[in-house]
This record gives C-alpha cells, structure tokens and sequence, in this order.
C-alpha cells in the first residue's frame, strides 16, 4: 500500500508457457520461451566473442565472463528496453535456477577430473610454491579488506568479508591454467608440470577456505558458525564411507568393453542432486555435495568416462554460460565512480599480483627455480576462472559484497587472467639445446650410413598403431644402422572439461599412455609395451596436447627437437568397410598439409590399409612385400632409400619398378645423374642379395594408361612406396598434396588392400620456416632424456630403455 493510499501491484510469477502470438500473447512474457531466447543470446554472445578473443590465445572463460558483463547493466542492460525485454527482474529467479543446476553438475564433472592421488604425490617444491602462492595473497587480500571497509564496505560483517577477500585474491583456476600452458605449448614441459602441480593443490586450499567463509558468513552466531563446519565434516566423512562403496559397486559392474547400465547412470546423477540438497540444507551451498560425489566416484574404468560423455557437452555448453551471464547482470561497471573507488580497483589489482606473483617467485628462487621460469610461474599462478566468480556471486548472495565491491574484484579477475597469455609468452624464451641437426633425411652419404635413423610417428588414435609399429618394424635395418622411434600421440585439447583429465596424465607422468609404475589396460599400453619386448627398436613415447590448428607445431618442434631424420603422419582419411576412404575432417587434412610444408626433415604420410592385420607383427613373423614405384626426382630418391632400408629385413621382399619420368622437363643433369646412381646402388643390392627377396623391374610403361596399368598389376604387394612430387604426369584428374602418383594409390579407382607410404624428401629451399624456429611456436624445453638420447645412441639398441625423469619431474 502506497502511501497516498494507491495500491502498487506486484508482478506477478511468469507462467511456464504461451498459448501463441496469434492469441495475442508475447512469448517473452512466460518463462520457458523467454528462457530459450536467454540462452541461445548467451551461447551465441559468448562463442562469438571466444571466436574474437582466439587471435589474443585466451581462454574461453574470458569470453564468457566479458560476455555476461557486456549483456548486463554494464553495456546493453543500460537499456531499459532490453533489460526489461530479455532479462526482466521476474525471470532471474529461473535464469539463477538454470545457472546453478548447470554450476551442480559442472562442480561434479570437476570432482570427477580431481586426481587425488596426483595431489598426494605433489613434490616439496611444488607444495611450497603453492602454499606461499596461497598465504601471501590471502594475507594481502585481508590488508585490502580494511581499505574496502573503510570506504565502501561499511557495515559488513569483519569476519566472513576477511576471509571472502583473502580467499577472492588467492584462487588460481586449475583448468584455465591448463588450457593457458596447452596454448603456449608448455604443458608438459618441466615449468608446465609445476605449475600444473602447485595449482592442484592451490584449488583443493581454495575449495576448503570458500567453505570456511560460507560457514563464518551466517547470519546466527559463532555457535551455528561451527555446528555448520562440523556438520560439513560429518558429511564429508560419511561421502566417504558410506557413498564411496556404492559407486564402486557400480563401476565394478560396469568392466570394459560393455555399455554401462542406464539405472547406474541415472542413480548417480540422482545422487548428485540428493548430495546438493543436503550440503545446501547444512549451509554450505549445493555445489559442494555434487562436487564430493564427483571426488569419490572410482576414476578406473569406463564408468567416469560415461558419465563425463552424458552430462558435459549439454552442461558445459548451454548452462554453464548463463552463470557468468547470471554474474554479469549483477555487475555494474557504472557503480565504480570517482577517485576512491578506480583507486580501490588498483589496489586490489596490484595487491593480488604482489601477493601471488611475488609470493611464487620469491618461493621459486629459494628452491632454486631459474630467475625467468620463476616469474613466468609467477604470471601462471595468477590466473582466475570460474571458482573466483564462485566465490564472489557466494559473498554478494551472503551480503557480504555490496554492487560495487563486487564489481571491482571481477574486474580485476578478468584483469589478471587477460594479462598472463601475453605476459609469459614476451618474458619465457625457453632455451634451446645446440647439439648440430645433421640427419634430416633418410638417405644419406656413405659415410653416414650407419647414424642412427630417428624417425618421429605421430598417431591420432589407437587404430594406427598396429600399421605404424608394422611399419617401423619392417623398416628398422640390421643391427649396425639403428633406428629409434619417437611415438607422438596427437591429443585434441577442446574446450570440454574432460580434456583435463589427460592435463592430469601429462602432468603425472608427461606421457598419457605410457606409464611403467601403474598397471593399465588401455590398447595403446598393450602394443608399446609388446613392440618394446619382440623388437630391437628403441621406443620413446611422447604426447602433443593442442588444438588442432597449432598441433602442428608440436609434431615440427618435437622433430627439431629429437633431430628426427623424417616424421611419419596419418592420412587424414580412414579406411571404411567398403574399401574407401572417409575423412576424418578438415582439421586432420589442415595438419598434415602444415607439416609438409614446414617440416625440419623428410615427410611420410602412411595411408594405412591395415598392413599385417589389426595386430602388431613380431619380428620374427614379418613376412611383408614392398613395391618401390621410381620415376625420379629428390622425393624418388628418398622413398628408393626407404625402401632400401626395408630390404635390410629378413622378412621384407622389396621390388623396384622403374619408371621413365613423363615429364623429364623438370630434371636437370645433376638430378638425372643423382637418379642414376641411387637405381645403380639398389641393382648392387639385388645382385648382392641371393634369395631373390629384392628385385628390379623396369616396365615399358610411358602413356598414363601404360603406367596405370602397371600399378594396377602390383595391386598384390602389401605396402607401397613412392616419392609424393616425382616428374611425372598426374594419373588422376585432380592431384591433392599426395602428389601425381601418390593421389592415384589412395583413390577409390586403384582396389587394393596395400598401404601406402608418400614420401616428401627435406629441402630447405621449399621449407623456408625449417631453418629456424618460430618464436611464437614455444618449443618443449630440453631435458636429461636428450642427454641419455645421445648417449644410448652411441651404445647397443637391443634393450628397450625406459623413459628417464628430467631433475624436476619429482613435483607432478
């Protein structure tokens, strides 16, 4: 009731749905249609400036959070018209509803990517660098408190509004530091693993100081205080000894290889939600209960797995950005007026980078971290993300944080994640080894012929592993021209929250898959560790964790790296039922034409059409037949020496077929000569070799239908092996980077089951990046594996030798 006695009427609660415009109803006017056009605006907002934003190398959580910011009172919101219209008051109770059942389930997916074990093994180092990371900030943080209080915070509560500063400060966000080290190519490296480690720990500090100042935040007194945290501790027990076994019950029913039950998935997810209600009914937010449930579901086996697949694309992709839309309509830039208040902003700006940076530095310098990596660390550590927003919407519900106060501090969270992409990739220049890249090449001067052979393979999925160790088995040499092989696992690093979970398998052991301290059964374990016992090649396991524009860069700057004589790559088509080939996406396409045209050594593509079966050969049940294809030219030549190699096997059958170039325009005399030489040193070979496994054949084949012909009568051979640019004329109407001839061997016109190796020889005049390293690519930084590298290649390569640690791999 007013007071002149009018009486002000309410808006009432939106109903669910509209009968239709064409009864005359708008549809923003009922909450389900008007929850709809809130979230597709959310969605697109938020990807379109991710899109904006990825020239920059940030992290997506950038997007959103300046996204909810521009949607809300601070930019568009400063229209009524479409404040009112799209985000009107009465529907904030279904879009804060939405937000946090989106929050729920992605608090679970985090407890489900949290490797305790891994936080259990976090080194000394590591453990001081977080602490201090921790403390110094957190102490900061109660120093700006006293500020905030005497200005624009008057009249809060001095406890609970401590604690919030403290904490607000203190955060690092474990999985925006992830995806920060994947885009700088740092993440596996020494620098990448400690800062992995330290902001493990720095999270789980985080998660118990929030509920910490949950607890002291209450409007009862000390008492009701301390019965909420001793009630949370009784809850967290009782996850633990009650709920823990449940879900491993489950998980126990659900082994490898067979679909996990509906009911069990549906259990858990009940369970989620019935664990919110309970930590909400405590008075320690919901978020907490499904974050436990996420903590203590088994982590072996494919049941975490699928649970991760059925709940975060939806989650992580349509819910979880209306939080940060729900925390941008509560921030109001506006509310920042005058001196005092810009002031309060620097200060706290300055005091959570004094307090995290100086803090890590100082730490990193006394436990003896070069000056360089330690303040890169430094700017690592001080990344925010999701759980400082957390913390910050908790303090403003609590009435802890007025409109201004929590204004200023998600600024400056924006501020201090925005700056550290930039900031470590001016200030870390990691060093490079000067050990002289001599062998780029498979062929090689006389005199070289027996230098190790170092050949990078690099495989998308466990489905190329069987062809590729085939491969590499067939190609090993005798027991003087050694070869060592470094196997990359191309790993996409995307934007779902599961890709942390190999940020975690980086981090423990720098390799996903390779591991010999844990017992797993994952198929990709089995072939290595079975090619490691039937074969006398060295094997060293690595991973590339990257988007798939850059990962690129990791296969060149691996290659440089380990001075590997040519890198094998996957054709980016797969092979289907029928015999043709399906591909596997752009993407895929776009690394292999990236690596050709930038690559420190001689290229491979393998075309693979299961050479040997689906299985791993052993060495002495190789029985393969190669057919060599020459027509001339640098590549020719490079694939005859590959195939020369394979010849050295004992169980390798390798015929060469001589072609006259059709195009014999584009060879000069000193390549015809070159030519001629390396068919005179494969017809030595064949006269030297009395079995008849290596032979020569020169076909009368100069018409393209003559030559196809020919091709089509060696459609028996198992693997072919062919130079990617030779001089000759295309035998399909539209070539690809496969080459003239190559382009043919994998088209649907040539039946066979043969694999197919194109090889582009190395030529620093038609790889002009190959002579230097982009600054930009941020290269992996050496370690004692390159050291014992070099060392065992000077000794016998029968024993397979275990990767070694680098001095700082004790902190992960």
């Amino acid at each position: 009731m007013a007071a002149n006695g009018t009486t002000v009427k309410c808006p009432g609660p939106m109903k669910a749905t509209s009968q239709g415009a064409f009864q005359g109803e708008n549809p923003l006017d009922y909450a389900l249609p008007l929850a709809i056009v809130q979230i597709c605006l959310v969605v697109v907002v938020t990807r379109g400036l991710a899109y904006l934003l990825r020239p920059l190398r940030q992290p997506r959580v950038i997007a959103e959070i300046i996204g909810g910011i521009l949607l809300g009172p601070s930019a568009l919101g400063r229209s009524h018209k479409f404040l009112h219209a799209v985000f009107p008051a009465q529907s904030m109770t279904v879009l804060d509803t939405l937000a946090n059942i989106g929050l729920l389930f992605f608090l679970f997916l985090v407890g489900l990517e949290l490797d305790i074990s891994a936080i259990r093994r976090t080194g000394k180092k590591a453990l001081a660098i977080a602490l201090a990371g921790i403390s110094a900030p957190f102490a900061l943080g109660i120093g700006s408190s006293f500020a905030f209080r005497a200005t624009i915070v008057k009249g809060t509560p001095q406890g609970p509004f401590l604690v919030f500063m403290g904490v607000a400060l203190s955060i690092t966000a474990f999985p925006v530091l992830a995806r920060i080290l994947a885009e700088l190519k740092l993440l596996t490296t020494d620098l990448g693993r400690m800062a992995m480690s330290a902001a493990a720990v720095n999270d789980v500090a985080a998660w118990i100081l929030l509920a910490l100042a949950i607890a002291l935040s209450g409007s009862g007194s000390p008492i009701v205080s301390l019965w909420v945290l001793l009630t949370a501790v009784g809850f967290v027990i009782a996850i633990s000894l009650f709920l823990r076994p449940v879900l491993a019950w489950m998980a126990r029913r659900s082994p490898e290889g067979e679909p996990v039950k509906e009911v069990y998935i549906c259990a858990t997810l009940a369970i989620v939600l019935g664990a919110g209600f309970v930590t909400d009914t405590i008075g320690i937010h919901a978020l907490f209960g499904a974050f436990m449930v996420g903590i203590v579901v088994p982590k072996d086996g494919p049941f975490a797995g699928v649970l991760i697949e059925k709940v975060e694309d939806l989650i992580s992709g349509l819910f979880l950005p209306l939080y940060f839309v729900s925390s941008g309509l509560k921030t109001d830039v506006a509310t920042i007026k005058g001196a005092k208040s810009w002031g309060l902003l620097v200060l706290v700006i300055a005091n959570a980078c004094l307090g995290k940076i100086g803090g890590t530095v100082i730490t990193s310098l006394l436990v003896k971290i070069p000056v360089r990596e330690a303040i890169t660390l430094g700017f690592l550590m001080n990344t925010k993300g999701l759980v400082e927003l957390i913390v910050l919407n908790i303090g403003r519900d609590r009435k802890v944080l007025n409109d201004e106060a929590f204004a200023i501090l998600v600024l400056m969270a924006l501020f201090t994640t925005f700056i550290t992409t930039p900031i470590v990739m001016a200030i870390y220049k990691p060093a490079r080894r000067t050990v002289p890249y001599k062998r780029r090449t498979v062929e090689c001067a006389p005199g070289d012929a027996d230098r190790e052979l170092r050949v990078l393979a690099c495989f998308h999925t466990s489905r190329h592993i069987p062809t590729l160790l085939n491969l590499v088995e067939a190609s090993r040499g005798t027991a003087r021209r050694r070869l060592t092989l470094y196997a990359m696992h191309l790993v996409e690093l995307s934007e779902r929250s599961s890709a942390i979970s190999l940020v975690h398998r980086a981090r423990r052991d720098g390799m996903p898959f390779f591991n010999g301290k844990e017992q797993r059964t994952e198929q990709v374990v089995v072939a290595f560790e079975a090619f490691q016992q039937l074969s006398s090649v060295r094997v060293r396991a690595m991973t590339a964790i990257s988007d798939l524009d850059t990962i690129h860069r990791d296969v060149i700057d691996s290659a440089a790296d380990k001075r590997a004589a040519i890198i094998v790559m996957p054709y980016h088509k797969a092979l289907h039922h029928d015999g043709t080939f399906v591909s596997l996406g752009s993407a895929y396409h776009a690394i292999n034409k990236r690596v050709l045209r930038e690559a420190p050594c001689s290229v491979a593509i393998l075309v693979d059409r299961g050479l040997g079966g689906h299985a791993q050969v052993s060495a002495k049940n190789v029985s393969f037949s190669v057919a060599a294809l020459f027509f001339g030219g640098p590549d020719d030549r490079e694939a005859l020496a590959y195939a020369t190699r394979m010849a050295e096997h004992p169980g390798v059958a390798v015929t060469l077929a001589r072609f006259q170039p059709s195009r014999p325009q584009l060879l000069d005399e000193a390549e015809s000569a070159a030519d001629e030489a390396a068919v005179e040193a494969f017809k030595a070979k064949v006269g030297a070799v009395k079995d008849g496994s290596v032979r020569f054949e020169e076909p009368e084949a100069y018409t393209r239908e003559q030559v196809v012909e020919t091709i089509e009568s060696l459609s028996g051979f198992n693997v072919f092996v062919v130079g990617r640019m030779p001089p000759a004329a295309p035998l399909v109407e539209k070539p690809d980077e496969m080459g003239p001839v190559g382009s043919y061997l994998v088209s649907p016109d040539f039946r066979t089951s043969a694999s197919v190796l194109v090889i582009k020889r190395y030529d620093p005049a038609t790889n002009p990046k190959s002579k230097r390293f982009d600054p930009k690519a941020r290269p992996p930084v050496a370690t004692e594996e390159d050291t014992l590298d070099e060392e065992m290649g000077m000794g016998s390569s029968t024993v397979v030798v275990p990767v070694m640690q680098s001095p700082m791999s004790h902190i992960a």
